[in-house]
């Protein structure tokens, strides 16, 4: 089976990793020749765990290549997975789809033989109806059946959510195409992972439909984190409590500054505007964006009340900058509006994150980056914890107390205890608890 995917971003190049693993003969395209010949060189452009790997071993077996040339490498493939990024339209906040046409017409000018053309990338509801179409004007004797076959993966464990998934589904209508889909996942089938078969329109649907779940029970979970703050209810066993009923589950409750990354902001607002365009109402949804959006901004109140919101001139030392841990990846991350709605009311910032400062460093201006965490602390008046990476989750408490001018930890991802800190010696704020 061969298969071509398009586009070398964080679901493109994880997905042909991982179906190279699964014995299928993979050639990931992009058209950033500095980021194919890096890939060449067995450089990853992306940091997450196991890929760099993965891509090494499979580079070497020869079931995984990358070219510049979609005409070329898409001859006698199976199967062609358009993988290209849909960021948020500036102006309306829906999904940018100018890439995954631009992907279209060239697989329609490339294309000989039957061929599943596949949506990866995720679109709005009707996509790939449209990438058909567009094809089918291009080329109107192109044999070909459009799929959308959505993804699932969570940043930091990708290769394991790619390899043993809750499900896989597939919008196809086409025996043919169903038949092809079927053989590229046989190896997931064959490890007993389930296999939902679906019409276009509802796989397109499923992935939004669980992004802005998923944002929903972590908006619901931060306000109940409020409420507890008030009350002196302690969120992390409310949250214990609720999660375990079968019904609601444990995942996505653990609080914190708010959600952020490549898909719950961007996916929430996309299906906001699918529902607009179709005269229906999500007002549950609405609601969780803008909580969602004030939500940063009382996390960087609740840091100023620390010092009697009289912030200014006082030097903050941030650790963790990305969205959460285990990525490089900055898209979106509460950080991005935490720093600089601190830095207006006069703090300034010192920061570390073990693998996002490269790129934070694009996109926050005025901050001193530090080495290490405990460099971070040196002289500083507080700790902020924003991204929950192991190694803060290892602090030496003492060396911490020692590096501060003052021995404050604000920690908004509720990794430590507070009689920990309290017997120590250290202030400790965290969310939701007393």
């Amino acid at each position: 089976m061969r298969i071509a995917i398009i586009g070398t971003g964080y679901v493109g190049l994880v997905s042909g990793a991982c179906f190279a693993e699964f014995g299928l003969d993979v050639t990931c395209v992009d058209i950033d020749a500095d980021k194919i010949e890096c890939l060449k060189n067995g450089e990853i452009p992306i940091y997450e765990q196991g890929l760099k790997e993965l891509v090494l071993k499979h580079k070497d077996t020869g079931r995984l290549k990358f070219s510049t040339s979609l005409k070329q490498s898409v001859k006698n493939t199976d199967a062609i997975f358009i993988a290209v990024g849909t960021p948020p339209h500036p102006e309306t906040g829906d999904a940018d789809l100018k890439y995954v046409f631009a992907v279209a017409g060239e697989i329609a000018r490339s294309i000989n033989d039957y061929t599943v053309i596949i949506d990866k990338s995720t679109v709005p509801v009707g996509t790939a109806r449209l990438v058909e179409k567009a094809i089918r004007d291009i080329n109107p004797n192109a044999d070909f059946d459009m799929v959308s076959n959505p993804e699932f993966l969570r940043e930091g464990v990708a290769i394991e959510d790619f390899s043993k998934p809750d499900r896989v589904v597939i919008g196809a209508e086409a025996p043919r195409a169903i038949a092809v889909m079927q053989e590229i996942y046989q190896y997931i089938s064959d490890q007993g992972y389930p296999i939902l078969i679906t019409g276009l329109e509802t796989a397109e649907l499923i992935k939004y439909a669980a992004n802005a779940f998923l944002a929903t029970k972590i908006t619901f979970i931060n306000e109940l984190a409020d409420l507890c703050e008030k009350t002196g209810g302690n969120v992390i066993d409310v949250a214990n409590g609720i999660g375990m009923d079968g019904r609601i589950g444990s995942k996505f409750l653990q609080p914190g500054p708010g959600y952020g990354g490549s898909c719950f902001p961007k996916d929430t607002l996309a299906l906001l505007n699918t529902a607009k365009q179709f005269n229906c109402s999500m007002q549950i949804v609405d609601t969780v964006v803008k909580v969602n959006n004030q939500r940063k901004i009382n996390m960087a109140n609740k840091i100023a009340a620390v010092f009697d919101d009289n912030i200014a001139g006082k030097n903050i030392a941030i650790l963790g900058f990305t969205f959460k841990a285990e990525t490089d990846d900055m898209r979106d991350s509460p950080s991005l509006d935490i720093v600089p709605e601190l830095q207006r009311t006069g703090a300034n910032i010192i920061g570390f994150d073990p693998q996002g400062m490269d790129q934070a460093k694009k996109l926050l201006n005025n901050i001193t980056w530090a080495d290490d965490q405990y460099a971070a602390m040196h002289g500083a008046d507080a700790v902020v914890i924003l991204t929950e990476w192991r190694q803060f989750k290892e602090l030496d408490l003492n060396i911490v107390k020692n590096k501060l001018t003052s021995p404050i930890i604000i920690d908004l991802r509720n990794i430590y205890e507070k009689q920990q800190m309290l017997d120590i010696g250290i202030q400790y704020y965290s969310i939701g608890r007393p």
